[in-house]
């Protein structure tokens, strides 16, 4: 116990001390591609943000199979790159292991908890974003059907879809969320084909508003919403302007923010290891409203999404938190 304790101290203080050097810092992107239009492009342009502020360069990495990631941070790591961020649930293992190995560099994971001396975890309470937006398309919605395409089958996503269907439910008791599910592995993030053909099943059975969290597949996903004269909702980043006019809002998880403060933390001395979860309360998600979705989204719908955040921030909405029971009790 007293090694550990030791070591523990000798990393924090060799943290510290990294107040006055120049960091190197690195991204190891999860699948999909750093310009996904989603998930791994909201981390992107906050390490942009970020570069272009302090001029320090930000190295990134693409793996394109489930051994690259690993690999990546384990060169980004010898090479010297720190603090090195991954982007993604998937790459918790290789943390883990990398982690250890290196246990005077910084490493950041996105959706995970990686728990090390050495690991700052960054997590979204992506439930209560997506509540938000089930209220708005289910307030939205003229057939009482409203969908759900969700990328990899995981804990993560089925919590997206959970608070989704538990907001639209608060708006309209009786309506209908279908819900589908991409693939089963991490292919399932940048299909967006198969992302259109389940969005085109959905509205065929009378679905009129689809939200999808499935990364690059999600693109398919508004396409397909957009080309049919129905309404789509993005996530991750606003993806309000891809299809204006057709993209209801966007469930944003402000990993731009997240990126650029952890790095910028980092820069600094200020950094420290440890999980921090963002919510509504942290203005870590939210929904996106501007000039792209202004004309389809009533004053009344923006007063019920403001009343619900607020009641939900108060504590008076408990959103169910899918990965802390495994079930959706809707």
């Amino acid at each position: 116990m007293k090694v550990l304790l030791a070591t523990a101290l000798s990393v924090l203080v060799s943290f510290g001390a990294a107040r006055a050097a120049e960091i190197t810092p690195a991204i190891v992107y999860d699948m999909g591609g750093k310009f996904d239009k989603s998930f791994n492009e909201g981390v992107h342009k906050g390490g942009q943000a970020f570069a272009r502020s302090s001029g320090v360069t930000v190295r990134e990495f693409e793996p394109q199979n489930d051994t690259q990631r690993e690999q990546a941070l384990r060169n980004f790591a010898r090479r010297g790159q720190n603090p090195i961020i991954a982007v993604g649930f998937n790459q918790a293992s290789a943390v883990k292991t990398v982690a250890a190995e290196f246990p005077q560099v910084r490493f950041i994971i996105i959706d995970a908890v990686v728990e090390a001396p050495n690991v700052e975890s960054v997590l979204f309470r992506e439930e209560q974003g997506s509540y938000l937006a089930g209220l708005v398309a289910a307030l939205k919605s003229d057939t009482g059907k409203v969908g759900f395409v969700g990328g990899m089958d995981v804990p993560l996503i089925r919590k997206f879809a959970c608070g989704y269907v538990q907001g639209a439910k608060a708006a309209n008791p009786r309506i209908e969320v279908l819900q589908n599910m991409t693939g089963s592995t991490p292919t399932a993030w940048n299909d967006p084909v198969r992302g259109a053909e389940l969005a085109r099943s959905q509205i065929e059975r009378g679905a009129d508003i689809i939200f999808h969290a499935a990364g690059a597949t999600g693109n398919g996903v508004l396409q397909a919403a957009a080309d049919a004269g129905k309404f789509g909702i993005g996530v991750d980043s606003n993806q309000n302007h891809l299809h204006p006019g057709s993209v209801l809002t966007s469930m944003v998880k402000q990993l731009d923010i997240a990126t650029q403060t952890s790095l910028e933390e980092a820069r600094t001395g200020q950094w420290k290891p440890g999980t921090q979860v963002l919510g509504l309360a942290e203005d870590g998600v939210g929904l996106a409203f501007d000039e792209n979705n202004a004309a389809i989204v009533t004053p009344e719908m923006r007063r019920r999404v403001d009343q619900a955040k607020a009641d939900i921030i108060a504590g008076r909405i408990t959103v169910h938190d899918y990965m802390s029971t495994g079930s959706c009790p809707n």
